[in-house]
């Protein structure tokens, strides 16, 4: 069984092939292809592998089936002893997607690593001051 461990919306969702997640809503509209690249970890054929912090060749793409609304969240302020009372409720925006796959070689497409990018020393140029005296 191969899984996976994505990054978004600022947490984490271990997923397999054929999943239904509900994530922090996204841009898309439904029906749309969602691809996330901020993979943590892959577990493929036996083999784990661990980004750092992310997996540059793997991605997992999936279609958005559904927005929805999560469950109610009462949120209470109260006050002792001065009849202070204040109730607000909260839904959070959903995005509901079906995981559909999870590539392992995606092909590199402007993507450039840390170490290739070599930065060049700056020469300090030291100035000329003409003194008085």
């Amino acid at each position: 069984m191969n899984y996976a461990v994505i990054k978004t919306g600022g947490k984490q969702y271990k997923i397999s092939e054929g999943d239904v997640i509900e994530v922090d809503r996204l841009l898309q509209k439904k029906d749309q292809d969602v691809i996330f690249k901020e993979v943590l970890l892959a577990f493929v054929n036996g083999k784990l592998e661990i980004g750092k912090p992310n997996l540059e060749k793997v991605t997992v793409s999936g279609k958005l089936l559904d927005e929805i609304r999560g469950k109610k969240i009462r949120v209470a302020k109260f006050k002792a002893k001065s009849r202070y009372r204040r109730s607000t409720g909260f839904r959070a925006e959903l995005s509901k997607i079906k995981i559909e796959k999870i590539n392992f070689s995606v092909s590199k497409t402007n993507v450039i690593k840390s170490t290739q990018i070599k930065a060049k020393p700056i020469a300090a140029k030291a100035k000329k001051v003409a003194r008085k005296g």
